[in-house]
């Protein structure tokens, strides 16, 4: 497919107007954003009920109550209680700090002869108290003022209602919305799109629907770990432990630090710790045995750096509009840079070194490339080997089927001529036997 230098410049047009629109309207496209987003991960579901012999109809409001009452379980129960663990964590900070300063740091300076000087923890706990409490406040301030002005709180409930809303239609009738935008695509460009489109849908989904569900499990297995264990605020270490385990063994090195440290100023016992160490290798065990291979496969997905820096930079460049579009975004790039790599590897600018190398000029080739040249000789000329031995078998089958074929016609030649004696006799007798 060629691109002409007007179909170039119209595209970087479309991208620019696009990124203009998104900044621009980006408080009145969140709601449709999160709308897209629960429809693109309940679609698959949806179609697997359809493929049960449901109809498009039920399946929908089946994934669509699924989806509401887990997202208010999140809101109305989970959320309470991170947010009592964390004011309860910062309330008791100064306690910690001064087990930490009278216990821990005499203990270290006398093992390990270890002094932490300029080091307050007294202050430091005392600046997260008050920041901890300004934030609470300002939290107040904007409730109390959303709850004063009825325009703001209106808008707020709006968008609370739009997106169920949205999120409902968009399940229903997300399979004529793709097979319309397919419809739509010029034909000259609908197969290359459609290949870009899929591997997109591939990538993102080995992500969406497949490593956030590792990332839940384990925040689930984490949590109710450490609350056997005994550890304070474990919902919360828990989730912490979960949400960065999207990085390989992030999770299980930042879990055991935090649960660690909380369960020696918990406990001041470090036998404790070897309950915290079960729990993430037990984690750590269902990670690589179930969870991986079922939920997500060997299905290649966003690179953990490309997700980081993608959320990053969708957050600083959109604000919270930005985050939601960060991961397709990534996908989609993370694709063209695969396809883009693929036809350079295909391409004569790739294969310039092996004509050159042809040609005898001083360009060596890599030790790879050598070998990958000595394999093919040697499979083409296993090929040859191949194919002589079977030419001999089938000249040697066809000797053989002639020599039966003869042995086979010899008793027919000499039944033939036995049959012409025997008549040549009668005809004979025959003469003999008539009167002159």
């Amino acid at each position: 497919m060629t691109i002409t230098d007007s179909q170039k410049w119209l595209l970087l047009t479309v991208l620019f107007v696009t990124g203009l629109l998104i900044y621009l309207l980006g408080p009145v496209l969140t709601p449709f954003l999160l709308a897209a987003l629960f429809a693109y991960l309940g679609d698959p579901i949806v179609d697997r009920l359809e493929e049960k012999g449901l109809s498009r109809t039920i399946s929908v409001v089946i994934v669509f109550v699924i989806m509401v009452v887990f997202s208010g379980l999140v809101l109305l129960v989970v959320m309470p209680i991170i947010t009592a663990q964390i004011g309860s964590l910062i309330k008791t900070i100064p306690q910690y700090a001064q087990w930490v300063t009278t216990v821990a740091q005499p203990w270290v300076f006398e093992k390990l002869g270890l002094e932490l000087v300029g080091f307050d923890l007294n202050s430091l706990a005392q600046a997260m108290q008050g920041h901890w409490g300004q934030a609470g406040g300002i939290a107040s301030n904007v409730m109390g003022i959303v709850g004063r002005s009825g325009g703001m709180l209106l808008a707020t409930i709006a968008n609370l209602v739009l997106i169920p809303v949205v999120t409902f239609y968009l399940l229903r009738d997300w399979d004529k919305l793709i097979a319309a935008i397919d419809h739509i695509l010029p034909r000259a460009i609908e197969p290359d799109v459609a290949h870009l489109a899929k591997q997109s849908d591939e990538m993102l989904g080995a992500f969406l629907r497949g490593q956030v569900l590792v990332m839940l499990s384990l925040s689930i297995i984490y949590s109710i770990g450490l609350w056997l264990a005994g550890v304070k605020f474990a919902l919360l270490i828990g989730l912490i432990a979960g949400v960065v385990s999207f990085v390989p063994y992030m999770g299980l090195i930042v879990g055991i630090l935090i649960a660690g440290v909380a369960v020696i100023l918990q406990t001041h016992d470090p036998s404790q710790l070897i309950w915290v160490a079960l729990v993430f290798a037990v984690g750590q065990f269902l990670e690589s045995v179930l969870l991986t291979p079922y939920l997500v496969g060997d299905r290649i997905g966003l690179h953990p750096v490309a997700v980081i820096f993608s959320v990053m930079a969708g957050g600083q460049l959109f604000g919270f509009i930005g985050i939601l579009i960060a991961l397709p975004v990534a996908a989609v790039l993370a694709v063209f840079v695969r396809d883009l790599h693929a036809r350079y590897m295909e391409s004569h600018l790739y294969d310039a070194s092996e004509t050159r190398f042809a040609k005898n000029e001083v360009i060596l080739p890599d030790k790879k490339y050598q070998t990958e040249k000595n394999q093919n000789k040697a499979d083409e000329a296993g090929e040859a080997r191949e194919d002589k031995l079977a030419q001999r078998a089938l000249s040697e089958t066809d000797s053989e089927t002639d020599s039966e074929t003869d042995a086979d016609s010899k008793p027919n030649r000499e039944q033939n001529i036995a049959s012409v004696d025997s008549a040549s006799k009668v005809e004979g007798t025959e003469d003999q036997s008539k009167p002159g």
